[in-house]
């Protein structure tokens, strides 16, 4: 079988299934280049190009997974993730876009100067700089880190943050520790099992950022989910109570004792939960809200009093 006949074989396929319909092609492709170890564009000049027995046996496999609606990153085993290589397993949840806001939002609170700095006659400012960057690391800390995206991309753009990650899973610190040495992070990553901050010593506090992507979907909204999420990703990472504001109501008396003062809270919320959460942090200040690309609020952002 040629190229294109399996990449339209597997794109029939898939394409039968009410689930799948409108990514048919997209993961069909990305399946077969999977399999074969090839680039789009080498995919594309040779479709021709005959499969193995084994290639073809191996994409077949491949295939039945997505069709049982296995997320195509618990298939190949990786996910990007703010421009970073994750290895991703049924015992983490897959990275999304929304919480690569949450990165970028962090990343600009600590891109600004600080206050004293643009204070300083222009001839100390090279001083305050070195001395804050050299000699004051920034400490962060990511509350249920899962796969570790967050601390590893916080780490790996925040050159002099160290970052201390926590998940209640021990399968997903071990998933998490993998990618931090990936990418040579581990000696500014440390891993705790802990729920939420409670292993914490008090050696490892304070902390000038708390960052979380936590558990929000409630439990009512199970059965409208799809099913790839539903019936693959772990379920303890997904959801937190009838309202989805279960661990919202534990985390932010925590972060706000763990924080240094004027401390940075940065939280992911879900559809719907703006109110609910203002009203969490209605004693916190500079309290704003970021929407995510479809006008929804998606990030939370406070400043410990």
């Amino acid at each position: 079988m040629t190229l294109r006949e399996a990449l339209t074989s597997a794109t029939r396929q898939l394409d039968a299934s009410p689930n799948l319909r409108a990514d048919a092609a997209r993961d069909a492709a990305f399946l077969l280049r999977h399999v074969l170890a090839i680039s789009h564009a080498a995919q594309l000049a040779d479709p021709n190009r005959s499969l193995t027995p084994g290639q073809q046996a191996a994409y077949d496999a491949l295939v039945l997974r997505r069709l049982a609606n296995e997320p195509i990153q618990y298939i190949t085993g990786e996910q990007e993730f703010y421009g970073l290589t994750l290895r991703v397993t049924p015992a983490v949840l897959i990275p999304r876009p929304e919480t690569e806001q949450l990165v970028e939002a962090v990343l600009a609170e600590f891109a600004r100067p600080p206050a004293e700095f643009v204070c300083h006659p222009a001839a100390q400012r090279r001083d305050l700089l070195l001395s804050s960057s050299q000699h004051l690391p920034l400490r962060i800390l990511d509350v249920g880190t899962g796969s570790g995206a967050i601390a590893i991309a916080l780490a790996f753009h925040l050159p002099h943050a160290h970052v201390t990650a926590v998940d209640l899973s021990a399968a997903a610190l071990e998933v998490a520790a993998a990618n931090a040495a990936r990418h040579h992070l581990t000696s500014r990553i440390q891993f705790i099992e802990s729920d939420l901050l409670a292993a914490l010593a008090l050696t490892e506090l304070p902390f000038a950022a708390i960052v979380s992507n936590p558990p929000y979907v409630p439990t009512a909204d199970r059965a409208s989910l799809h099913p790839q999420v539903r019936d693959h990703e772990p379920a303890a990472a997904l959801f937190a109570g009838p309202d989805g504001l279960d661990i919202y109501r534990r985390l932010i008396p925590q972060a706000r004792a763990a924080l240094l003062p004027d401390g940075l809270l940065a939280l992911e919320i879900g559809h719907g939960q703006q109110e609910a959460i203002a009203s969490l942090l209605s004693d916190w200040n500079q309290l704003r809200f970021l929407d995510d690309l479809q006008h929804i609020p998606r990030i939370a952002l406070a400043r410990k009093p």
